[in-house]
């Protein structure tokens, strides 16, 4: 299929006044997720007139972390099922380490419910722990799809530690991670069958409620909206084109774009209809404000994924959910602003760069001169607009501290709202520079892609 090849200059300039959320939105979250486990532990208690002797107590502690176990599961499918106003007002990068979080406790629960409820039981029934844990396996209900639940969890939470995620591919963690809605789905029978707090009346109706509900959710917005979008959209390929070393952008075009409704600084989960790339959708930013006609995406060979993306050819399918992220202009509180980035964490904020009103400034931190991105298109948009770009070039020695740098160029450091992307140790360095120099937590706004 024949393509126009998309200008250079992907945008015409549009400075809209951003829309701001309610900057409650992440508390309110918070304040309803432990709200919901208030109500977890007054199934317990309402359920238990009195806890008398070690069984009592270990019986009781085995119970508490069970209840708190099987509702986390469901808040965690919950954080991760795309829900728009959780991208929207949340953001995906605080979802994903509210979810990493959430992962770490929902581990240490199971664990302690398997350990207490095993004890308890043993101490009630004067058997052996190990004796008292098997015949719970092999004779209650329900218990051996329980045990393979909780042997599926503690797997996927030690493949999710940060020792083991850094010698997994990104589409390798990804895959061992679906492993998480199997185990649910497994241990979901031993809760009601075994669930003495659940009783049968209101709070077992809630539960089932709580995961049926969170089943639709997910359903909906992750396997049925995308497959109505792509239907709808039916995006292709129209041009890939060198950006740098080992970076290209990938121009996809598609029909009525416009209703996506996508924001300069979010991003896209795309799955590429071709060889090695069908299976996964990997989370790439929109390196330009989206167009009625095409999107704009910037991606770095990082092996796997990225890797086969700079052989794509025009014409190929494309499967995207989207848009996502809180990245966005909706943030902006003030009218000086900062943007901070390294490497390919430069996509997003290009693309903000152009759009957002106010005082704008970008400043680009690279090791080598031809690392640095859209140096044209980045001066351009400047001239344009009345900003300005800075260029950090060389090494930790060469530039010196990044908060001494920043502070030399911009004297008012301390007064910006800052949007910050790029490589792990770097946007670290960053926020501690910034925060030395009086920026407050709240104007520190990060993206990162970190799995």
């Amino acid at each position: 299929m024949a393509s126009v090849a998309p200008p250079r200059s992907v945008s015409p300039m549009h400075l809209a006044a951003p829309r701001r959320p309610a900057a409650t939105a992440p508390a309110a979250a918070l304040g309803l997720i432990a709200a919901g486990a208030l109500g977890v532990v007054a199934l317990w208690w309402t359920d238990t007139t009195a806890v008398t002797g070690a069984a009592g107590w270990l019986t009781g502690a085995g119970r508490i972390t069970g209840l708190l176990a099987g509702y986390a599961a469901a808040v965690l499918l919950l954080l991760m099922a795309r829900l728009p106003p959780l991208e929207r007002e949340v953001g995906a990068d605080r979802l994903a380490r509210w979810h990493a979080f959430g992962g770490r406790w929902l581990v240490a629960t199971v664990t302690a419910h398997v350990l207490t409820i095993v004890w308890g039981y043993a101490l009630t029934d004067g058997r052996g722990v190990l004796g008292e844990g098997v015949e719970i396996a092999f004779h209650f209900p329900e218990m051996l799809k329980a045990t393979l639940a909780t042997l599926l969890m503690l797997g996927t939470g030690a493949v999710s530690a940060r020792a083991a995620r850094r010698r997994l591919s990104y589409e390798t963690w990804y895959y061992l991670h679906l492993a998480t809605y199997l185990a649910v789905a497994l241990a979901f029978g031993h809760q009601l069958a075994t669930g003495a707090d659940l009783g049968g009346g209101p709070g077992r109706a809630a539960w089932c409620a709580l995961y049926l509900v969170t089943a639709g959710l997910l359903g909906w917005y992750r396997l049925m909206r995308p497959w109505l979008r792509d239907r709808r959209h039916r995006l292709t390929v129209a041009e890939v084109r060198p950006e740098g070393p080992d970076v290209v952008s990938v121009f996809l075009r598609g029909q009525r774009l416009d209703e996506l409704r996508a924001e300069p600084g979010q991003f896209f989960r795309l799955q590429f209809d071709a060889p090695g790339l069908r299976w996964a959708a990997n989370p790439y930013s929109l390196s330009a404000p989206p167009h009625q006609d095409f999107l704009r995406f910037t991606v770095k060979d990082l092996g796997g994924h990225s890797a086969a993306v700079a052989s794509l050819r025009p014409g190929t399918r494309v499967r995207a959910e989207g848009p996502y992220g809180a990245f966005t202009a909706r943030v902006q509180r003030r009218r000086r602003v900062l943007l901070i980035g390294a490497g390919v964490g430069v996509t997003p904020l290009r693309a903000l760069f152009e759009t957002m009103p106010g005082e704008v400034i970008l400043v680009q931190r690279a090791r080598r001169r031809e690392d640095l991105l859209f140096r044209e298109e980045l001066s351009e948009v400047a001239h344009r607009r009345g900003g300005r770009v800075y260029e950090l070039v060389g090494s930790r020695a060469q530039v010196g501290d990044l908060g001494t740098a920043l502070a030399r160029l911009l004297p008012g450091l301390a007064d910006h709202e800052v949007y910050l992307c790029g490589p792990e140790a770097m946007a670290e360095e960053a926020v501690r520079s910034l925060r030395a120099a009086g920026v407050r937590r709240g104007r520190i706004h990060r993206e990162s892609f970190t799995f």
